[in-house]
């Protein structure tokens, strides 16, 4: 049985650039929330934080991220971890967020 999978990393985060964190602005991979994603075939692995460890949003978070993943064709399971190290910084916010943030 031969993988066609064409499932990419850059396919699941362009996805993730949907997800917004209800408080900020900005998607989630421009926040820098998003610390590891692996692909294997149709399985997809994010690794993901907070701007801060208590942040009530979390639960939501991860689930809108989960969705999201999932409704890529490709995809035929997600796992989508918090994890709170290494601590979040704004030093992890790409240029795109800082621009939408002002921070520029």
């Amino acid at each position: 049985m031969s993988d066609t999978t064409t499932l990419k990393k850059e396919d699941v985060l362009e996805a993730l650039k949907e997800v917004y964190d209800p408080e900020i602005p900005v998607n989630v991979v421009d926040l820098g929330l998003v610390y590891d994603c692996h692909v294997e075939g149709g399985d997809v692995n994010v690794k993901m934080t907070l701007t801060f460890p208590g942040c009530g949003m979390g639960p939501y978070i991860a689930q809108q991220a989960e969705w999201r993943i999932a409704e890529i064709e490709e995809v035929e399971d997600v796992e989508v971890e918090m994890v709170y190290e290494p601590p979040w910084s704004p030093d992890l916010i790409s240029e795109e967020g800082k621009a939408a943030l002002g921070l520029d």
